[in-house]
Parts: C-alpha cells; structure tokens; sequence
C-alpha cells in the first residue's frame, strides 16, 4: 500500500468505527493493553453533541472489541469535574499489576490539564490527580520505573491547538509531585517540521526504550499528522539515541484522510507479541476511526537506526 515503510496497515481497516458505539460521533486516538486472557481498552468515543467521553472496551483477539456504551464513572477527590469534562486522548500503560490511565482534558473549562486514574479491572477507576501544571496535551507514563520512580513523557500546550510542541520528561515518587522535567527532542524537518508529542507507552528493548511519536507539518490545506520512531536511553530517558528522519507511517488511505479531522495518522497504542516479535500500533484515523498497522519489532528498530 502507498507510503509503507516498515509498518503494514491491517486489510481490515479500520478496526473500530462509530457505528460501534450508540450515539457516537467518531471513535479514534484510543489505547489498549492486555488484560487477562485477552485484551482491555480506554476509547475516546466523541458523541453527537461533540463531546469527548472515555469508554472501557474489551477484546479476545484485539481486532473485533466491545465497547461499553456509558462513559467510565471516575471516582477520587479530584474526579468531580471528569463528567463535566471533555475528555480525549488516552493512554493505558501496566505497571506491577496495576492499570493507569492518562489523557487530556478541561476541568475549568479553559485550561487544558493531564489527568492520571488507576484500575485493576477496568470496571472501577480512581482518579489520582491532576498532573502537572495546566496547558498540557500529551501524557504517557513508562510501563516501568526508570531509576526507581514513575517515568513519564508529556507535550506542554497552550489553551488551543498550538502551532508548536515539543516532547518532555518528567518523573515521580508518587504520581502527584511531578519534577526533574528534561527536554527530549522538538521538531525538525520535513514530516515533523512544526510539532510532535509522545505516542504509546515506550517499550523497553536492549538498546534503551522504543518509542512511537507523532509529527506535524503545517501545509496550505491545514495539519498533517504522521507517525514516528526514535529509541531513547534506557537509564536517561531524554536522551535520544535514534530519531527516524523517515516517517513510519502517513496518512494516505480514505479513512486516514477524510473525516472529521483530514490528514491524521496519531498512535496511541503499542502492543508487542513476544513469540512472534510482531508490534501493532493502533492509530487514531482523520479524527474518526481508529486503524491498526504491523511490522516486526527487529526490523523496526534496524530502520529507525538506519535512518536516523
């Protein structure tokens, strides 16, 4: 198919659609792990009123899912503004058994802030906080402690669809005091020439931590979102090892280019088949559905370094 790299879209595309979910407007830039003996999810479902909701979803064979029809009911202190809310964007990462959740939205109603929830069952969701300072767009914690502390990558923001962004780290003891924030890498040329923002969660691989990201171009006919790779130090996370000057995928089919948001490829979600060493990032698609893509994990780090 036109413009593949490493990366094959699934035949089936796209894997998940609105038609899924009563109601909905669009479901897309959602995030799945597995979970049990099978496979669990945080879908951001956008409602006829254009209102962004997180849904839980479950699959067997993380291709055909079910997903819940309410939104997720948040508890904790800090959740009493969650409905009232829109919410988008969100990833899911495992650390020691425990399922924590982070996206993007506007509990004041004009500050964009990253919110962070834990669950063990995907039924009940506690709210921990609201991390970091507001105006903050992108947020996915490591599936592992780096240096003994929770480890995290974010994407700082103005109140609107910024026309800049840049991917940060930051770490904590508790998932509430967040500090010792770094700069990772900004945007460059070509395909991410005006911003990019953290994807999935990283996976951790011999030569440090592989990450999937997104990037920007500001065009004549608006913003072009595609997908990166780069592999960052396993013990000093922001700092870049290989950054991929080639993009990993872009958007190039119908589903990809026309929807409610043209031209976006934007990964959220990174599953790795140990017995096979086979990757599928699932991908929000033109702001409507969501897509699925493969490549072999060998092959995908040999291209990044290739290519950076």
């Amino acid at each position: 198919m036109a413009n593949e790299t490493i990366f094959k879209r699934y035949e089936g595309n796209p894997i998940i659609k609105p038609e899924d979910v009563a109601g909905a407007n669009s479901i897309f830039n959602s995030a799945v792990v597995r979970f049990g003996k099978g496979y669990a999810g945080v879908f951001r479902v956008d409602t006829t009123r254009l209102f962004s909701e997180l849904h839980t979803g479950f699959s067997d064979d993380a291709i055909n899912w079910k997903i819940n029809e309410k939104q997720i009911d948040m508890k904790g202190e800090t959740s009493d503004n969650y409905k009232v809310a829109s919410c988008y964007d969100p990833r899911v990462v495992e650390i020691d058994g425990t399922y924590y959740v982070t996206w993007c939205y506007y509990p004041a109603g004009i500050a964009c802030h990253i919110g962070i929830a834990k669950t063990k069952d995907f039924k009940k969701f506690t709210q921990i906080t609201q991390m970091m300072l507001p105006y903050n767009r992108n947020a996915v914690l490591f599936p592992a402690k780096v240096n003994g502390k929770f480890a995290c990558l974010n994407r700082p923001s103005d109140p609107f669809h910024t026309t800049f962004g840049e991917v940060f780290y930051c770490e904590s003891d508790d998932l509430i005091h967040w500090g010792n924030h770094k700069f990772v890498f900004g945007a460059t040329s070509g395909w991410q020439r005006s911003k990019v923002g953290p994807g999935p969660a990283p996976i951790k691989i011999k030569e440090g931590w592989l990450l999937i990201y997104h990037g920007v171009r500001i065009t004549c006919s608006g913003y072009v979102y595609c997908m990166g790779g780069a592999i960052l130090d396993g013990n000093k996370p922001w700092k870049t090892l290989y950054r991929c000057k080639e993009y990993l995928l872009a958007p190039a089919t119908t589903y990809e280019m026309v929807g409610d948001v043209p031209n976006v490829v934007f990964p959220t979600a990174l599953l790795h088949d140990k017995k096979t060493n086979q990757l599928s990032v699932y991908y929000g698609c033109a702001d409507t559905v969501v897509g699925l893509a493969t490549a072999d994990m060998g092959e995908l780090i040999k291209f990044i370094k290739k290519n950076s």
